[in-house]
């Protein structure tokens, strides 16, 4: 069926319409897999699968897939990657368990023994030890630079390097990384990775804007609810075959359910549950910015952020409007003991209501937590220090609850603060 262009909005909700991963044409919601095997008829069906699997010489999209295995494909988790896809303009989309095991998978693909990575001087605290215990046993090494002094990239770049990795909005400072001139400054000598998580293909496409992976930990915004885990690489199309292989061989296979869920609830609510979150974090930031207990507020929307130009030219939605996300991060105002971080943490998990004492993000529900001592406690304190993480520091994640309990819950958390 011929369509027009319709917006981003309106195709999160209906999806491809027809699909090659699932022959059916009266479901009104698509169909949810369960199994984990699937008959094959004959020995020659069962060879031209495993032959199709991962190869390049196959096209996905125009073929209906010889399913053999979950671990391999199968539909539910084939239409969920058709969408995120096409979401984030991508040529194509594999799916994994978590976000962790996105990110393992997209640096296995890259990078080989005696090959470096170059990572921002700031990342999740999970990815850091990804980076620094687990992938040097492999052979393969990381440098952490600021990737916003263009100077600093070129020197470390060396001739071992194959991957250039950030998040953006960095987590949980929200700092940006300007990708056009993380783009000149790497040119062709690697690979540039990018987590993007925070905002969501709804509120940023990396792809378009020098990025040539980009990762999403499904978890949180696309999922939106916080009842699956699941992990996603978005990328080139000739990319597909080396994740799918990845995959099945280091097994982090999103599962039907959770793929399911994400299609049918996470994606179809994505443009509005990020529209009403950022409205409502941008009345929060103000707020927040105003309070006598707040030394400093970090959200892209505010005119005071510091690179409040680049993120109005990267934080755009499908429709070119500004979408600076629903993370907020701010420093309280040092006590002198250094604890209230801690104080309105604790206050918050005894007797908020709309608050909640969380680790993730992206979620209806407003989350909050103490990164200094919780999602980036791996980091050495120095590095925590030097890139902005501070004992003070609070990450909030605003949900879709009313403003006025968000602000009441969080003035009597200050006030003990």
């Amino acid at each position: 069926m011929s369509k027009p262009p319709y917006q981003l909005r309106t195709r999160l909700i209906h999806g491809q319409f027809r699909s090659k991963k699932w022959d059916y044409n009266h479901h009104v919601v698509p169909p949810m897999s369960a199994s984990a095997t699937f008959r094959l008829e004959g020995a020659q069906r069962g060879a031209a699968g495993f032959f199709h699997f991962a190869c390049d010489r196959i096209n996905p999209d125009g073929e209906v897939p010889i399913y053999i295995y979950d671990r391999l494909d199968e539909p539910t988790r084939g239409m969920l990657e058709e969408n995120l896809a096409n979401a984030e303009g991508a040529g194509c989309c594999v799916t994994f368990a978590t976000g962790m095991a996105a990110i393992s998978a997209a640096l296995g693909v890259l990078c080989q023994a005696g090959d470096e990575i170059v990572a921002h001087r700031v990342i999740y605290g999970c990815t850091y030890s990804l980076l620094t215990n687990w992938l040097p046993r492999q052979g393969v090494h990381t440098r952490f630079v600021d990737l916003n002094d263009a100077a600093a990239v070129r020197a470390a770049i060396g001739p071992k390097t194959r991957v250039v990795y950030c998040e953006s909005p960095v987590n949980p400072t929200l700092d940006l990384i300007d990708l056009a001139l993380l783009r000149g400054a790497v040119g062709d000598r690697a690979q540039i990775v990018i987590d993007n998580t925070f905002a969501t293909p709804y509120g940023q496409r990396p792809l378009g804007l020098g990025a040539d992976l980009v990762i999403h930990s499904l978890t949180k915004g696309i999922g939106g609810f916080g009842t699956d885990m699941g992990g996603a690489v978005l990328g080139r199309a000739e990319l597909r075959s080396l994740l799918m292989m990845y995959r099945k061989d280091f097994g982090g296979v999103l599962s039907p359910k959770a793929a399911w869920d994400f299609l049918v609830h996470g994606l179809p609510t994505l443009a509005t549950r990020m529209d009403n979150a950022q409205k409502t974090a941008m009345k929060l930031a103000t707020w927040l910015e105003r309070h006598p207990k707040v030394a400093r507020v970090s959200y892209p929307g505010l005119a005071s952020f510091p690179q409040a130009e680049l993120a109005r030219r990267q934080l755009v939605d499908p429709r070119g409007r500004f979408a600076p996300g629903s993370m907020i991060y701010f420093e309280l105002r040092d006590a002198g003991d250094g604890q209230a971080g801690s104080r309105l943490i604790n206050h918050v998990a005894e007797n908020a209501y709309s608050i909640t004492l969380a680790v993730s993000l992206g979620q209806v529900k407003t989350l909050i937590e103490h990164p200094f001592s919780m999602t980036h406690s791996v980091l050495p304190e120095a590095e925590k220090l030097d890139g902005g993480v501070h004992p003070g520091g609070v990450r909030l994640s605003v949900g879709l609850e009313d403003i006025d309990d968000l602000t009441a819950d969080l003035e009597r958390a200050l006030e003990v603060a």
